[in-house]
Order: C-alpha cells, then structure tokens, then sequence
C-alpha cells in the first residue's frame, strides 16, 4: 500500500481532532456557565490538541508532495487518488472526506466558542461602562452613599 504513511498521520489527525472537539465542548460549557477558573483549566490541552493537529497537518503535507513525486503527479489529492490503485484510492478519498467532515465540525465549534467570548466581552465591556458612568455622572443615592462610607471610614480612622 503506497498510501499507508499518509492514511496513518490522517487516522492521527482524527483521532486527536475528536479528543480536540471533546475539551472544545467541555469549553462551551464553561464558557455558558461563565466558569472563568474551568476555562483556565482547559486552554491548556486544546493548545496542545492545536499545535498536534498542526504538526499532524505539517506531515501530511510533507507525506503528499513525497508520494506525488514517487508517482509523478501532482501534489493533491485528486493527482493521488487518479495514480493509486481502485482499491487503494477508494480508501484514501473515503478518508480525505471523513478528514474533511471532522475538520468542519472542528471549525464550527470552534467558531461557536469565538461568539461566545465575544458576547461575554460585550456584556463585560457594557457592564464597566455602566459603572463608569455612574461614578462620573452626578449625585445618585449610590454616589452619595459611597462619599458619606468614606467619611465615616476617615473619621473612625482618625479616633482609633
């Protein structure tokens, strides 16, 4: 099988790209729970599962352009598939696809995740700007009552 190199660093790529989608889940959890130290935790491992899949990505291109030349044709997937053997290529396009499938769902989720934090930002950012105004803004009771603790505070200072 010609191919064998290249289908192995594919299974590779699915395989981490499903525990890649397992900790992007666990990440929307946290993220609609608004578990901030749970974020934390996971940002770790999907890096990790990121850069394997990269470096799983840089192989198989690598593996694609060396087996294009060993068959002297193109270096993608239809030159490959038109040079392999029936059998041989029926299997690696029904992987390409499978390959293709899981990295849509990788960027879906992905992409879910991104508005998520986006929309927390915003709330975050309308929430500062709120308080903000309110501490800029004229006498309100809570100002009021913020000056007069200080007071209280000072003077109690002062007789200790």
């Amino acid at each position: 099988m010609k191919s064998r190199d290249l289908q192995t660093l594919w299974w590779d790529w699915l395989g981490t790209s499903e525990r890649l989608l397992r900790s992007l889940y666990e990440q929307t959890a946290a993220l609609t729970l608004r578990d901030v130290a749970r974020v934390q935790r996971i940002q770790p491992e999907l890096d990790s599962h990121v850069e394997r899949m990269r470096e799983i990505d840089q192989q198989a291109v690598t593996c694609t352009k060396r087996l294009a030349e060993e068959l002297g044709v193109e270096p993608n997937l239809r030159g490959l598939v038109q040079a392999l053997e029936k059998a041989e290529a029926q299997q690696l396009q029904g992987l390409a696809n499978r390959v293709t499938v899981a990295a849509r769902n990788v960027q879906d989720v992905l992409q879910k995740n991104r508005a998520l934090l986006d929309n927390e930002m915003t709330y975050i950012n309308g929430t500062l700007t709120l308080i903000a105004k309110a501490a800029t803004d004229g006498p309100t009771p809570y100002r009021a009552l913020g000056r007069a603790v200080v007071h209280t505070h000072v003077v109690v200072d002062t007789a200790a």
